[in-house]
């Protein structure tokens, strides 16, 4: 079955740094477009940052510049790069694929960005 487990995630000030990393099986993970959601509470899921098979990548506004998606194929993995995490920031982050039509989600890994 299709799984995605995000790792990563942690407490860091603003200004700081984290690689969160999703580790995807069940599917065929390089010929899928694969993305990054984060949840902050109270509000909606939002696009962080999408990358395509052939590893083409759109980012949110709000993230430009210090956000980065890579991906490895060989090891089935995601990766989003944070640099100058500001507060909000803060949120779950989840990986996604969507499969025939459905959305595969991980369980998220929680980030927080302290001022």
């Amino acid at each position: 079955q299709v799984q995605l487990v995000e790792s990563g995630g942690g407490l860091v000030q603003t200004g700081g740094s984290l690689r969160l990393s999703c580790a995807a099986s069940g599917f065929i993970f390089s010929i899928k477009a694969m993305g990054w959601y984060r949840q902050a509470p109270g509000k909606q899921r939002e696009l962080v940052a999408r990358i395509t098979s052939g590893g083409s990548t759109n980012y949110a506004d709000s993230v430009k510049v210090r956000f980065t998606i890579s991906r490895d194929n060989a090891k089935n993995t995601l990766y989003l790069r944070m640099n100058s995490l500001k507060p909000e920031d803060t949120a779950v982050y989840y990986c996604q694929t969507s499969i025939r039509g459905d959305n595969y989600w991980g369980q998220g890994t929680q980030v927080t960005v302290s001022s």
